[in-house]
């Protein structure tokens, strides 16, 4: 599994740092790209899904390895880890 970002899409919100900074690089500017190659070890796989439900601008997908998206939320955007309020 792979996380996969569209840079044109990112406008720098960085919730997707904020929830799996192990996944995501940073530019200067704020937006975000895969870290590495973009392998998602299977310990940070709920993160990234939460990552994918969190992207204001469906900027992220986790796709298989045949690059077929994989279960990349459901187009609802969850809660961010940590805010029940």
């Amino acid at each position: 599994m792979k996380i996969v970002i569209d840079t044109e899409k990112c406008e720098g919100h960085n919730r997707c740092y904020g929830i799996v900074p192990e996944l995501i690089e940073v530019d200067d500017f704020g937006y975000a790209s895969a870290a590495g190659d973009g392998t998602i070890p299977p310990e940070l796989l709920d993160k990234a899904h939460l990552a994918v439900d969190n992207c204001p601008e469906y900027a992220i997908t986790v796709e298989a390895g045949d690059g077929e998206a994989a279960g990349a939320g459901d187009g609802e955007a969850a809660a961010p880890a940590g805010d029940e309020g």
